[in-house]
């Protein structure tokens, strides 16, 4: 089977400089979490690589640790006692589609011994669009349903979106 690769040589990709990135970093609960999300604008869409460690462990076989992971529309991780990432606000938005549609909706981090690691492409933003903005790690997974975020619970990370230079 002769099929054309979207990205021939991926790899070539991720060696080039990101148009954009973001620290992650955890809330006053979860401040053993730290993170790394990559940002490269492509003819395709925007690939994603996002890497964390210190996420909570779960030691249960069928309740391995999955996380919503999303784009929100604030520019700031800052908040308050009940939310400390509150001014990152909601989810990104722009077309007002419900959710999972949103362009900030992103695939879940599947926790590994407190590890996550992950590359997407994505066509429902663009680089540009989302400098400034800010990149939130859930306590749970998003289910993909419930209105109007997914039901993910607990903002426990955040990294403000940067442009590289």
């Amino acid at each position: 089977m002769n099929r054309q690769r979207i990205f021939p040589n991926l790899y070539s990709v991720l060696r080039q400089r990101p148009q954009a990135y973001a620290n992650i970093r955890g809330s006053e609960n979860y401040s053993d979490i730290y993170g790394l999300m990559l940002f490269y604008q492509t003819r395709h869409g925007v690939i994603v690589a996002i890497e964390a460690t210190g996420l909570p462990i779960y030691t249960e076989s069928c309740k391995k640790p999955i996380f919503a992971l999303h784009i929100h529309e604030g520019g700031a991780c800052t908040g308050n006692v009940n939310d400390p990432f509150s001014d990152a606000k909601t989810h990104y938005n722009p077309n007002n589609c419900p959710h999972p549609y949103h362009a900030g909706d992103m695939p879940p981090l599947f926790g590994a011994n407190g590890r996550a690691f992950s590359v997407f492409l994505t066509d429902r933003l663009t680089v540009r669009e989302i400098v400034g903005r800010t990149a939130i790690i859930h306590l749970h997974p998003d289910d993909f349903h419930t209105q109007p975020a997914g039901n993910a619970g607990e903002k426990i990370a955040c990294g403000v979106i940067k442009a590289v230079r």
